[in-house]
């Protein structure tokens, strides 16, 4: 069968790149076009757009970049309607694939699924309307969606989460030792603490300087920031001082090994909490105080992270818009480095999420459920 993916940034790359691979195991005639990334394009297929050329942040990129995000979107749709896949498999990018969602419902045949819901219950609710009118079967990665979904009448698959995968696939064939990580990059034998400030350019510029200032009060550590994939390292050495050590394409390598972290919200909060590093989720942004209001008066849930939402409880620190300072990374990173009162609390908390998440395999039950929704659906269209 001929499968259509669009993905957005570089976690739903990853992600995406695992179910083509479960796809292909459950269909081998499987054939893949799709906007996505490196990871997808060595499973196999056909890239028509890379995601860097979609991953725009915030109003004011997005506005200065408006006439090249409607170009993409309607190549997309175009794309997508000629090429005429069995179905269309969205992965989270909700501003993007829902547009997609809405014309290919509307015009074609082809039955629209989606992959890694979008994070409607944090805020704009009202896109439920639009997911029950163009989606035809809704994939979920995250537990407590499922009664979300289920109180506006809309059935979803819970099928476990891929960074479960993932991370479980990594740590049973690493086998490196810490001394022997920091020997290949030349360090010192310090402990390291992970910088994890985000996958796009304005995240890191918001988020990693303040994150490098909070470091110099802690001498006894080395701090290593992990490089983002697409995002060229020059840019990062704007930020950066002589201090700073940097890689590329071993974030997964770095949590390892590393004594705790400190993360910029997102995917990367729960890959951490799954590596049990203890971590301080940092989310800078312009104007704090007024967008601390908002957040309050606008987000529909107490959390901002992966964590903390999938537990229902606080178990990282948020500091978010105007509760970021270098002062309050501080406080709190001292608090989580060995020896820190809330070490210990958090490496039992992360336990806890784990069992909630349940077991790997995320990938091939979404396959499975997929292949299962799709022959559904085919029978009722032509019943």
């Amino acid at each position: 069968m001929k499968y259509y993916l669009i993905v957005g940034e570089a976690s739903g790359d990853l992600h995406a790149s695992n179910l083509m691979r479960a796809l292909r195991r459950e269909d081998p005639e499987a054939e893949f076009r799709f906007f996505g990334g490196d990871l997808m394009a060595k499973v196999g297929g056909v890239c028509v757009r890379h995601y860097k050329s979609l991953a725009y942040m915030g109003f004011v990129p997005v506005l200065l970049h408006l006439r090249t995000i409607l170009r993409n979107m309607d190549f997309c749709k175009n794309d997508v309607e000629a090429w005429n896949p069995d179905v269309l498999i969205l992965v989270d990018y909700p501003g993007f694939n829902l547009k997609i969602a809405q014309y290919i419902k509307l015009h074609t045949q082809i039955p629209v699924f989606y992959y890694i819901s979008p994070k409607i219950w944090a805020w704009k609710e009202y896109r439920i309307k639009n997911i029950k009118r163009d989606v035809d079967a809704l994939f979920s990665i995250l537990p407590f969606e499922v009664e979300f979904y289920r109180k506006h009448g809309y059935p979803v698959h819970y099928v476990g989460n891929p960074c479960v995968d993932a991370v479980d696939a990594f740590r049973k064939s690493f086998k490196e030792t810490f001394d022997d990580f920091v020997s290949a990059h030349h360090w010192g034998k310090k402990p390291v603490v992970a910088l994890l400030a985000g996958s796009r350019k304005q995240e890191i510029k918001d988020n990693l300087q303040l994150m490098i200032q909070a470091a110099r009060s802690f001498p006894d550590y080395q701090f290593v920031v992990a490089g983002a994939p697409g995002i060229e390292p020059d840019f990062y050495h704007q930020y950066i001082d002589a201090d700073t050590e940097i890689v590329f394409g071993e974030t997964y390598r770095l949590l390892s090994h590393a004594a705790a972290a400190l993360v910029t919200s997102g995917t990367a909060t729960l890959e951490t909490a799954l590596f049990r590093v203890p971590q301080v989720v940092c989310y800078y942004t312009a104007a704090g105080k007024l967008v601390s209001l908002l957040r309050r008066l606008v987000l529909k849930v107490p959390f901002v992270s992966l964590v903390n939402l999938i537990a229902g409880k606080e178990v990282v620190t948020e500091l978010v818009a105007g509760d970021m300072s270098v002062r309050a990374v501080k406080r709190e990173l001292a608090q989580i480095l060995p020896g820190g009162k809330e070490r210990e609390r958090m490496l039992a908390d992360y336990e806890t999420l784990i069992q909630v998440l349940g077991e790997a395999g995320a990938s091939e039950r979404a396959a499975r459920h997929m292949l299962e929704a799709l022959e559904a659906y085919k029978k009722k269209l032509y019943a």
